[in-house]
């Protein structure tokens, strides 16, 4: 097998392993991982605004209006209009989100995480320059990504 092989093998389990931990979330827990990270950062900080939201997983704000407008069909968040100033929406999760939140196991990224935190600063510096190579190489740079590991199918990224 030629290197570009062995890499492209290792890409694809990497890949595998977080799409295998988010259908096992959304089997187990009826959330996308996406879904999920939004519950989140509604959780850290109640009454957030949608473009901060965005910022925070860094997915367009178009992408989470969309993952909002199935948490409000399943009654597990809110948007609310300020009373103060009107343009303003924050989003809050209702006592059912509340406890999905809760009820959701640890993400797959921590565990990535506590190990990568592991590599001493030249390991992860190199990690880092090596993946964004490879994203630039398949000319991905632009591509709408959050920095968790939970994936999901193209048509649950816009859920």
């Amino acid at each position: 097998m030629g290197k570009e092989e062995e890499l492209l093998v290792a890409l694809r389990r990497v890949i595998r392993a977080v799409d295998l931990r988010s259908k096992q979330l959304s089997k187990h827990f009826g959330l996308t991982g996406p879904q999920l990270l939004v519950m989140q950062n509604i959780q850290e900080k109640p009454g957030i605004m949608v473009r901060e939201i965005a910022d925070n997983i860094n997915l367009s704000p178009a992408t989470i209006t969309n993952i909002l407008d199935r948490l409000e069909a399943r009654d597990l968040a809110k948007r609310i209009r300020s009373t103060t100033d009107k343009r303003k929406v924050g989003v809050f999760l209702t006592e059912r989100g509340k406890a999905a939140v809760q009820d959701s196991p640890r993400p797959l990224q921590e565990h990535f995480v506590d190990r990568f935190h592991q590599l001493k600063e030249w390991e992860q510096s190199q990690m880092v320059a090596t993946m964004q190579r490879i994203a630039t190489m398949m000319d991905a740079e632009d591509i709408d990504a959050s920095p968790f590991l939970e994936l999901g199918s193209i048509s649950e990224k816009n859920s």
